[in-house]
């Protein structure tokens, strides 16, 4: 008979890309995955530990499962990722309720975690979070029609807000050869989207290549077959060279969507976070890659309430926007975060930090919604995922859209789940295009 094992993955693209591999070990392996944790004999809980946020969803989790085998209804527990690589000293001290955890350097070790429990024995791994890439199949667990495709792991940036490089280790590029062999899986698997990911996708092939290598990676990326979308997440602004900008402008199959987390743009605090470059080079790269990128989307995040923001530095960052017009962005209040340089720094209180990421959503839902306003009328081409029959709506994304973090276009028509259709948008309404295939 079978093992079974249930899985819940936390967080972020990245993080979900291992959870993927997980499950191909496991299968492998001959577990049996099942849709819930109660009734099972184990649950892998693949977490994250970037912000407080996370930390919380993460140990509630923990806790819901560990009601459940109080219960006797679920078997063992194991953690993953970066909340146990995060507290590899205490976690087990603080939840005993778990039976193994492995750090983001052991997620090759899955099946032996799970036997081991199995086996009613506990398990803690912590192999080296800056060692090179597992090669892994993985599961898809997305689409229909689109996947993730992560091209590197780590971090050097060091900005000193962000324990990712503490957590993730040192920036480590994928071979590009094994890069374009899973896109040409994935495109054979009929994916006609990929998003390609990592903590920071402009610096890909500076360790292993000794250049920047996205734009050759994308050019190759763009000559698979059955790939039509190839989306971009997430740009540095001080990395951008005219080689890069070029290909972006005129490979048709790069969506002119790019996500370039700025966080501030007060020279001052972009300095003390010791982010690269400066606020007016900020508005300069923008400023050419509209110019030079006819339709581009750009998405960015900030950070409200860093520390060196007082209400002059947020006005700038206010005055910013309404200037920019950015069509995405999102705001996280800041989170001081254990370990990191700015969590020692003074900053305003968590209600202000609040207080001002509400302001900034305020100022940008009408920006945002004068945008969805402009596709009225239009012809876009959208990925259409899913039947809602609640609405009666077929629900896909247009190239303005990447996955649960933007909008949706809602159309009637006959296509298939996972094909890319011309939509005639004929409506527009709280974020959303209404439309008809065409």
């Amino acid at each position: 008979m079978e093992n079974t094992f249930a899985l819940v993955s936390l967080g972020c693209a990245k993080n979900l890309v291992n959870s993927e591999q997980m499950l191909y070990l496991m299968d492998e392996a001959g577990f049996h995955l099942v849709p819930e944790a109660e009734g099972a004999d184990l649950v892998i809980i693949n977490t994250c530990g970037f912000i407080d946020a996370a930390k919380s969803e993460a140990i509630d989790t923990i806790l819901e499962m560990a009601e459940l085998k109080r219960e006797g209804s679920l078997g063992g527990i194991i953690v993953t990722g970066c909340l146990p690589e995060r507290y590899k000293d205490s976690i087990l001290k603080e939840l005993p309720e778990i039976d193994a955890v492995l750090g983001v350097g052991s997620f090759a070790d899955i099946v032996a975690a799970a036997n081991t429990v199995i086996e009613g024995r506990s398990l803690s791994l912590f192999a080296d979070n800056s060692a090179a890439i597992d090669e892994i199949p993985r599961v898809v667990s997305t689409g229909p029609g689109w996947a993730y495709l992560r091209i590197a792991e780590g971090c050097n940036n060091f900005c000193a807000f962000c324990a990712i490089p503490y957590i993730r280790g040192r920036y480590r590029s994928r071979k590009m050869e094994n890069i374009l062999e899973e896109a040409r899986e994935l495109a054979a698997r009929g994916i006609k989207e990929i998003i390609v990911i990592a903590q920071d996708i402009t610096r890909y092939g500076t360790d292993i290549y000794g250049k920047r290598s996205l734009a050759e990676l994308c050019r190759k990326l763009s000559e698979i077959e059955g790939i039509e979308w190839i989306r971009l997440h997430y740009l540095y602004p001080d990395q951008f060279d005219d080689e890069l900008i070029n290909e972006i402008a005129t490979n048709d199959k790069i969506v002119k969507y790019l996500d370039i987390p700025i966080q501030h743009i007060n020279d001052g605090i972009l300095k003390t976070m010791n982010r690269k470059g400066t606020g007016q080079e900020i508005r300069e790269l923008f400023k050419t890659l509209k110019e030079r990128i006819p339709g581009l989307v750009l998405r960015t995040s900030l950070i409200a309430g860093l520390p060196g923001e007082g209400e002059k530095e947020f006005e700038e960052l206010c005055e910013f926007l309404k200037e920019a017009r950015i069509q995405r962005v999102g705001v996280f209040p800041f989170s001081p975060e254990e370990g990191t340089p700015a969590a020692k720094m003074a900053h305003v209180d968590s209600d202000t930090a609040e207080k001002r990421a509400s302001l900034i959503m305020e100022l940008q839902d009408p920006i945002m919604e004068d945008f969805c306003q402009s596709f009225v009328g239009q012809t876009i081409r959208v990925l259409y995922e899913y039947y809602d029959e609640e609405s009666g709506y077929h629900v896909g994304r247009s190239y303005a859209d990447s996955p649960d973090i933007d909008g949706q276009v809602l159309f009637s028509g006959v296509c298939k789940e996972g094909e890319i259709t011309d939509v005639l948008i004929t409506k527009a309404e709280y974020g959303l295009l209404y439309g008809e295939e065409v």
